[in-house]
């Protein structure tokens, strides 16, 4: 099962993340925040508030969360573009 174990908010809704299996890839979230509940997250300073849920998974504290599995299908961007 995939679990993310390491965050980094980045700049321009952009994080950074580490698998359990090692994985690194760097995911752009920006596609998925600005309608609902989500658009308070386009707030940069709360959106860098993100944390590890005990499955695996990232979330803030609205409530709104991804699972381990699909960050993992997500296409990773360079990190050092971000």
């Amino acid at each position: 099962m995939n679990e993310v174990i390491k965050i980094q908010a980045l700049k321009d809704h952009h994080i950074w993340l580490r698998f359990k299996d090692g994985e690194e890839k760097t995911v752009n979230l920006r596609p998925f925040l600005g309608k609902g509940f989500t658009a308070e997250l386009l707030d940069q300073s709360k959106f860098e508030k993100v944390f590890i849920e005990p499955g695996g998974g990232i979330a803030w504290e609205n409530g709104y969360d991804f699972c381990p599995n699909f960050l993992k299908e997500l296409k990773s961007e360079p990190k050092e573009l971000v």
